[in-house]
């Protein structure tokens, strides 16, 4: 039972995290990208920037509990999965390719928290 609150606590962190990249003017282009090799929670786009996002609900977490959950195994699935979603979209090879990190709930950030180039395939 605990899996389906955490699913659905996801689903609306996700939630909060598309509608605040809304607010500053990106589109949405997916949601849930998976493959193999992980998931992207959004890949959105504004101004010949694609960006792939990793979304965390951390309702009691704090700056540490946020690198232990995105640490560098987790930061190369990512990577891992966007160069195969270039693969097959390939209109977007000439954009500039973003890694963020959107942090919901954490106490000492406040409702969302944007973390643009978080990280990068060069780690």
């Amino acid at each position: 039972m605990p899996r389906k609150n955490n699913r659905a606590a996801g689903t609306a962190g996700e939630d909060t995290a598309a509608n605040y990249l809304c607010s500053q003017g990106y589109e949405i282009i997916s949601r849930n990208f998976r493959t193999r090799r992980g998931e992207i929670d959004i890949i959105a786009h504004k101004e010949n920037v694609l960006v792939f996002v990793e979304v965390k609900s951390l309702p009691s977490g704090n700056i540490e509990t946020l690198a232990q959950k995105l640490n560098v195994q987790k930061q190369k699935r990512i990577v891992e999965t966007a160069k195969c979603y270039l693969s097959n979209y390939r209109q977007y090879s000439n954009d500039y390719i973003r890694f963020d990190v959107i942090v919901i709930d954490m106490p000492e950030f406040g409702p969302v928290y944007h973390l643009e180039n978080a990280f990068s395939e060069f780690l």
